[in-house]
């Protein structure tokens, strides 16, 4: 089944702060070399934007091949 609600880190943005990691209780995100990253895609929950709208960068948008 292909997942089309997840979120993508812009990276030019992102202070790595990891307050989406902290934030996001289902999982998406995880650290690697001191940088968030989406891990569990799948996690995500559709509509969600919890994670965008607690970064304080406004790193963070969602995908959606919804219509």
């Amino acid at each position: 089944m292909t997942k089309d609600w997840y979120p993508v880190i812009d990276y030019s943005r992102c202070a790595a702060c990891m307050t989406c990691v902290k934030f996001c209780p289902h999982g998406v995100f995880d650290a690697k070399d001191e940088k968030p990253l989406v891990l569990n895609p799948e996690s995500c929950i559709d509509m969600c934007r919890g994670c965008a709208k607690i970064c304080p960068e406004k790193a963070i948008t969602h995908h959606s091949s919804s219509k």
